[in-house]
């Protein structure tokens, strides 16, 4: 655990005792705990964040996202080039409240590709933090990633994409911080194999 997701995981902690503690002597306690630890964080980014990091009244969790594996007949697998900065990505996103990953998956595909998808398998569920750079992991994150078909569709995609690609292994470009190659490498393994793999 680096240093920034260790108060990080103390800003929760307080978050957490905040909404469920009926203690006076607590309650003050945890803010303090809020209020140190969001300090504390700001000293140690390069520029400062959101004094609330978990806005919703909620117990804090990781986020989620998924990814879709897309192939063409020659093995290789669609990419979306990220108009934010310039680098590659397998179509996918955050996951929606209320919305399944299944679903999720469809929806962001046709938003960043303009194909309509067919999920037909759950490849792996990966643990996010283990593929990030450090300063990038301050709030945890799990990412689902699937196998998907194109039906139909004319890749028309969103202004937050400028160009979709097929890339292999072999020639990966530049990937955003959005997936890793030995994420995207675990989940073609997946297919070969027929398994699911998660961490």
């Amino acid at each position: 655990m680096t240093i920034e997701q260790f108060i990080m995981r103390v800003h929760a902690i307080s978050k957490i005792g905040l909404k469920y503690s009926s203690d006076p002597y607590a309650l003050e306690n945890y803010q303090e705990l809020m209020e140190l630890s969001t300090e504390m964080i700001n000293q140690v980014v390069e520029q400062p964040l959101e004094t609330d990091f978990y806005e919703r009244d909620l117990y804090p969790t990781p986020s989620i996202s998924v990814r879709v594996l897309l192939l063409n007949e020659k093995g290789k697998f669609l990419m979306v080039k990220e108009a934010a900065d310039g680098k590659y990505s397998l179509p996918g996103g955050w996951c929606d409240v209320f919305d399944s990953p299944k679903q999720t998956a469809i929806e962001e595909c046709l938003q960043e590709t303009g194909y309509n998808v067919a999920i037909h398998k759950l490849l792996g569920v990966f643990f996010r933090d283990k593929y990030k750079p450090k300063m990038q992991s301050l709030i945890s994150e799990y990412v689902i990633y699937f196998f998907g078909e194109i039906i139909d569709g004319d890749n028309n995609f969103s202004h937050e994409v400028t160009e979709t690609k097929y890339f292999s292994l072999n020639d990966l470009p530049e990937l955003s911080i959005k997936n890793s190659e030995i994420e995207i490498r675990r989940a073609l393994q997946s297919i070969k194999k027929g398994v699911s793999d998660f961490d």
